[in-house]
């Protein structure tokens, strides 16, 4: 099934404000626009089809889905507010989820800027500016190669 880009975006920033282990860390707009590229481009190699519709583009700083960029925008660097509930995948995407999410979760926003900006997709959408999609197809052929 896909999902709304924003509707993930809030089941990462639960997560994120829940995770014990990692100090029930609040996430900052740029963290959350990384770890919403690295959940697509995971769900993309696993599953062939895109955890949510909208697109992710390649911006200065990274890929953004810049529907849930505008969102949060106002919180600048600032943590984003606390959300109360989750949605529900399907228990093959929540288990990918958790995977993805417990892989990237010590990485600061900073420290994932600077990985995506090593990896093909980002590297190949060109220019780095507001509008340059991410072909899903090359997310999915470069997280293929990263699936362990």
């Amino acid at each position: 099934m896909t999902y709304k880009a924003l509707d993930i975006a809030k089941k990462l920033i639960f997560k994120a404000q829940n995770d014990e282990p990692n100090g029930g860390e609040r996430l900052t707009n740029l963290k959350l626009q990384k770890l919403l590229y690295y959940q697509q481009g995971y769900h993309l190699a696993a599953f062939g089809t895109p955890l949510f519709s909208e697109n992710v583009e390649a911006w200065m700083y990274g890929p953004v889905v810049p529907t849930v960029y505008d969102v949060f925008s106002a919180y600048g660097s600032s943590a984003l507010p606390v959300v109360e509930s989750e949605i529900s995948l399907s228990e093959e995407e929540e288990i990918l989820f958790s995977q993805v999410y417990d892989a990237y979760r010590e990485f600061s926003a900073i420290g994932l800027m600077n990985r995506t900006h090593t990896e093909r997709p980002w590297i190949e959408a060109k220019p780095h500016d507001r509008g340059t999609v991410i072909p899903l197809s090359s997310m999915e052929s470069y997280f293929k190669t990263q699936m362990q």
